[in-house]
């Protein structure tokens, strides 16, 4: 994928317009579920389970249709999807504040799957990747951002909550989701075709997906997107089962932002120093001791303080991975399309994530048993980035970013792992 580059103010621009509308989407369409769970099963008397299956459909279509919205990106650009997917997302939490059956609610977030595929992280990435003049730097700016999203939208939820009720809560919510979409159109460069499109120039996607990079990152990001879809559904109660106050399991789930931000800013005091193999091996270590740590340590706010900790930092630096790193691995030629494949591959663990965790607390009577299985299945993620990074990247990314970086200045190129 060749794409030219804007003038290097665009990526201020860029930044804003993808940070503060990814933000707005996950804090909105995501991070909001867990805290409607309590106050709609006590109204509707719904299962846990039953509550949490409206996620994993969701989650299932978003990794279905993302190679689809990949390969629409890398060809058409990403602007008008976003926007579109945006405003998608209010309609449909409006539409959530009026459910009153189970089928209309798994209905909606079948739909609100399709949603999250275009508007959330692979089709903004993508834009990132094929747009910014300095993919990594904006991409850090970018997670800077999106970092505090649960320290802005856990406490401000609660609040609507308690205020208008969920349904309210929900009205009031749609009515932030309108936000990314007028940014979108307002800020990101007009959509046009690419100079080359996926599939030609040598770029093979069949390859790609074939070679032990791509499956050690795929595995690698299947055990993190189960951690972390489980835990995002299941983190409040977890803590509140411990025994904690509720301010204090707020303050926790708050504390993941900044503490991801911390990381983030480590990460870019240490500049052109580290590369984005040896950050993911560190993020993908930092996993299975996170969960250890909420295994272990006593019901007490200032130990649980260092599962947060733990868990944030790895949160926080494989977010950057993910996008950065996927590109400096495997290379920039056909991103939106690789990534939409590793999407795919991940569409298993977050779609069973919510469900399987809410059934093991149903038949062991409590959480006790998930941060061993979670434990476990961070360690197998660490294993597979560690069997990715120690691959070279193909000929044909390596010749692609090679061009990136002669075509503009050498801080465009992905592969430095400059943050």
């Amino acid at each position: 994928m060749q794409a030219s580059h804007p003038p290097v103010g665009n990526d201020r621009r860029l930044v804003a317009a993808i940070a503060i509308g990814q933000m707005i989407g996950w804090g909105t369409l995501f991070y909001a579920f867990p805290l409607l769970g309590a106050p709609i099963e006590a109204e509707l008397g719904w299962s846990r389970t039953a509550f949490n299956t409206g996620l994993t459909l969701a989650l299932l279509v978003s990794g279905l249709v993302a190679m689809p919205v990949g390969r629409w990106v890398d060809r058409r650009g990403g602007r008008w999807l976003l926007a579109l997917g945006g405003w998608g997302g209010a309609a449909l939490l409006l539409a959530f504040a009026g459910v009153g059956s189970l089928p209309g609610f798994w209905i909606i977030w079948l739909a609100m799957g399709l949603v999250q595929a275009t508007a959330l992280w692979g089709p903004a990435m993508a834009v990132v990747v094929a747009t910014a003049r300095d993919p990594i730097r904006a991409i850090t700016g970018i997670t800077f951002i999106t970092g505090f999203t649960a320290t802005v939208f856990v406490p401000l939820t609660a609040l609507l909550i308690e205020a208008f009720g969920w349904r309210g809560a929900l009205v009031v919510l749609a009515g932030l989701q309108l936000i990314p979409g007028a940014l979108a159109l307002w800020l990101l460069p007009p959509d046009a075709p690419r100079g080359r499109a996926v599939g030609r120039g040598g770029f093979s996607l069949a390859r790609v997906v074939r070679s032990r990079a791509f499956l050690g990152i795929a595995g690698s990001l299947a055990a993190h997107a189960f951690i972390g879809v489980g835990l995002g559904a299941h983190a409040i109660p977890l803590l509140r089962e411990k025994g904690l106050s509720e301010a204090s399991v707020l303050t926790l789930v708050a504390l993941h932002g900044p503490f991801q931000v911390a990381a983030r800013a480590a990460l870019f005091g240490l500049g052109k120093r580290v590369t984005m193999r040896g950050v993911g091996r560190l993020a993908s270590l930092l996993m299975p001791l996170a969960m250890l740590a909420l295994a272990l340590a006593p019901a007490e706010f200032a130990w649980l303080v260092i599962f947060i900790l733990a868990w944030a930092m790895a949160d926080g630096l494989m977010t950057i991975v993910r996008a950065a790193g996927v590109a400096e691995i495997l290379g920039r030629e056909g991103y939106g399309a690789i990534t939409g494949a590793l999407s795919v591959v991940t569409v298993l663990p977050r779609t069973l994530a919510p469900v399987a965790i809410a059934l093991i607390w149903q038949d062991a009577g409590g959480y006790g048993p998930v941060p061993w299985l979670l434990a476990g299945l961070g360690a197998m993620g660490a294993a597979a980035f560690a069997l990715a990074a120690a691959q070279p990247p193909p000929l044909d990314a390596q010749a692609a970013d090679a061009q990136a970086a002669g075509g503009a200045s050498s801080s465009s190129s992905i592969p430095t792992g400059g943050t």
